[in-house]
């Protein structure tokens, strides 16, 4: 344990100026909207989180999961799902940084605390590291706060590092960072990668011999979830043997994209959109345009028996479905590819079906891998798309075929929750 303090000047210079930077950024807070929300949700985390684990039996073996935001958590869960099944004494909390992943997962039944991750001060990593008495810190994929790392590592538990990757143009490959970083992945006793190009990145850049190849968990997520699409039943009668497009997480850009697209096709599919955002004003914006197109449309939430998916498109108005209605879906168009990054297009690929989305997905892994395995399909305009879909419509055995690849990659790549649970198992 000795070792681990390769305290690097980088790591020490962090730490020495951190209040300095803390305080710029609370000083800026009223002027920015995330930086003050950032310092609201965290006034009293520690204390109450004290209130709420004081009753623990300290002997318990305790395994503190940190995650960015949802993306990072759903990679954690089968983690912990197997973990529960072999030893259900195991007590398990989460930490997130973004709000939107706490309010999403704040009421997880398996995590004794789901709590906000405090600033990154010496004093609150040592306060938070004293309540917790972590025996492991499991860190998913990336968001590395260094005083909380060096607090846990001083205090002896194993930290490890689960799904990790490292894109080519990520910033820890930068000349005046790299150092930094270099001591940061030196703290994980266990590095666990998406791929085998990861591995290869942190044992040659890095020198981080304790690194290997496992795989992402978030493979094997999606193919547990796949397995209960129960949410959907209500709708699955009204789609039954029809060619059904499931536009997922769309925004603005997407919607007025597929529409028009859409509304080209001589044969066009059931439509069903799930907008990214449900807010009253993102969806009034939708129903202005689905109007202004004279598209018919039925909200989820008005449903009832005379809904006519061959005339009318179905709105999901609610959150909580769009996992399972891929399983109705013949086609995926997932969006988030004309803004800043595609969203998640395993979710739908493992249901077998083709999945569709815009250009900007090069910082997504799995997007990457399922158009090199054919099994999805970049488009940059209306004109691409619409081409698409009627190719994807009209050829049933080209859809069935570019679907199986995307099933196939997904299912070969399963595997990686049992590598990093067992790993954790050694150390009880």
């Amino acid at each position: 344990m000795k070792n681990f303090v390769m305290h690097s000047f980088s790591l020490s210079f962090y730490s020495l100026f951190f209040p300095f930077f803390h305080g710029i950024a609370k000083l800026f807070s009223p002027l920015s909207p995330k930086l003050r929300t950032f310092f609201e949700v965290r006034k009293g985390v520690i204390d109450e989180l004290g209130k709420k684990i004081s009753h623990l039996p300290s002997s318990a073996f305790r395994v503190w999961i940190h995650a960015a935001s949802v993306g990072e958590f759903e990679q954690a869960r089968p983690i912990i799902a197997l973990l529960k099944e072999k030893r259900p004494d195991i007590i398990f909390f989460v930490s997130f940084l973004s709000d939107s992943g706490y309010n999403a997962r704040k009421n997880f039944p398996d995590a004794a605390a789901v709590f906000y991750l405090p600033v990154d001060s010496r004093a609150n990593a040592k306060k938070l590291v004293d309540l917790l008495k972590p025996d492991v810190l499991l860190l998913m994929r990336y968001d590395f706060w260094p005083n909380h790392l060096l607090e846990a590592k001083k205090y002896g538990a194993k930290l490890i590092l689960a799904a990790a990757v490292l894109q080519q143009n990520a910033p820890y490959f930068k000349p005046v960072v790299k150092s930094f970083y270099t001591s940061i992945f030196h703290l994980f006793d266990h590095i666990y990668t998406a791929a085998s190009k990861d591995t290869l990145a942190f044992r040659e850049r890095f020198k981080c011999l304790q690194t290997q190849t496992a795989g992402d968990p978030r493979f094997d997520q999606v193919l547990l979830r796949s397995k209960n699409p129960g949410r959907v039943d209500h709708f699955k009668p009204f789609f039954e043997n029809k060619t059904v497009l499931v536009a997922g997480s769309v925004w603005d850009k997407d919607t007025t994209l597929l529409l028009a697209a859409w509304q080209e096709l001589a044969v066009r599919p059931c439509l069903i959109l799930v907008p990214h955002q449900v807010h009253p004003e993102n969806m009034a914006r939708l129903y202005h345009d689905l109007q202004n197109r004279s598209i018919a449309f039925v909200k989820a939430s008005a449903m009832n028996e005379k809904f006519d998916p061959e005339r009318e498109v179905l709105v999901i108005d609610q959150t909580g479905y769009l996992v399972e209605l891929y399983s109705i879906a013949s086609i995926a168009y997932v969006g988030g590819g004309f803004g800043v990054n595609v969203h998640n297009t395993l979710e739908p690929a493992v249901y077998g079906i083709p999945v569709v989305f815009g250009p900007r997905y090069h910082n997504s892994p799995e997007a990457e891998g399922l158009v090199e395995a054919n099994g999805a399909s970049v488009i940059h305009d209306q004109s691409t798309l619409s081409s698409l879909l009627n190719e994807m419509v009209t050829n049933t055995d080209e859809r069935e075929k570019r679907g199986k690849a995307a099933e196939t990659f997904v299912k070969e790549r399963t595997g990686a929750t049992a590598i990093i649970a067992d790993s954790i198992m050694n150390l009880l």
